[in-house]
C-alpha cells in the first residue's frame, strides 16, 4: 500500500521499492503525482516558487513559441529545486495552451473557467507539455510533446452544468477541463498522446529513467 509521509515542505511518496537515486517532482500537480505513482516510481514532491507569469510575458514578447515557453518554465522549476538537492534527479513540468496565438493560463475562479470554455468552444487549440530533468543545478534531459484538441460547440446550458458538476477541479487545468473525467465531454476530436494532455509526457520520461538506472530495463 502506498503511504504518504509529510516532512516540512516535502511530501515523501513511498512506492514498492526504495531507489538509490533520489527522485523529486518539482510540481504540486495532483495528476502528475498520480501518473508517476501509478507507474511505480518512488519520489518526493517539492514545489518550486517561480514567477511563471513574468517568464511567459517576457518570452511571448520575444516571439518564443508556446512549446519553447513550456520547456523554459519546466527548467526553471527543476533547477530551483535541483540547486538545493545535490545528486537528486529533479523533474520539472509545464504545460502551455495556445489557441490561434492566444496563450491561456489556469483559471482563477469559476468566472474565468467559464470564459475559457466560451473562448475555446468550436475551435482547435494545442497543448504543449514540456518536461525537464535536472541534477546538481544543471539540465540533463528534456522533452516536449504537443497535442491538438478540438472543442465541440458548447451551449451555455452545458457549460454551466459542466462547471456545476466538475466543481473546483476545473481550476487545476489550463483549459478548465480534465480529460480523465467529465472533461472528455468537451471534445469532438483529439490528436496526440493522452499523457501529454494530462501535463506529463510519461513514456519518454520512463525511457530516460531506465537509462539512468532508476528503473529496470
Amino acid at each position: 500500500m502506498t503511504a504518504i509521509e509529510t516532512e516540512t515542505d516535502t511530501t515523501r511518496v513511498m512506492g514498492p521499492a526504495a531507489m538509490a537515486t533520489a527522485l523529486i517532482l518539482a510540481s504540486g500537480s495532483l495528476i502528475r503525482a498520480q501518473l508517476l505513482r501509478g507507474a511505480g516510481l518512488d519520489f518526493s514532491i517539492e514545489t518550486a516558487p517561480v514567477d511563471e507569469a513574468e517568464i511567459r510575458i517576457a518570452l511571448q514578447a520575444e516571439g518564443a513559441s508556446a512549446g519553447d515557453t513550456a520547456i523554459v518554465l519546466a527548467e526553471a522549476k527543476a533547477l530551483r529545486v535541483s540547486r538545493k538537492r545535490p545528486g537528486a534527479l529533479v523533474i520539472g513540468c509545464d504545460q502551455m495552451l495556445d489557441c490561434n496565438g492566444v496563450w491561456f493560463e489556469k483559471p482563477g475562479d469559476r468566472d474565468h473557467a467559464r470564459a475559457h470554455l466560451q473562448a475555446l468552444r468550436g475551435r482547435d487549440h494545442t497543448l504543449s507539455s514540456g518536461i525537464v530533468v535536472a541534477r546538481d543545478g544543471q539540465r540533463i534531459w528534456h522533452h516536449l510533446s504537443t497535442a491538438r484538441l478540438s472543442v465541440r460547440p458548447l451551449s451555455e446550458a452545458f457549460i454551466e452544468a459542466y462547471l456545476d458538476a466538475a466543481g473546483e477541479a476545473v481550476l487545476n487545468s489550463v483549459g478548465a477541463y480534465q480529460l480523465e473525467g467529465l472533461g472528455a465531454q468537451l471534445f469532438s476530436r483529439i490528436e496526440g498522446d493522452y499523457f501529454t494532455i494530462l501535463g506529463l509526457p510519461l513514456l519518454p520520461l520512463l525511457d530516460f529513467l531506465r537509462l539512468q538506472g532508476v528503473l529496470k530495463r
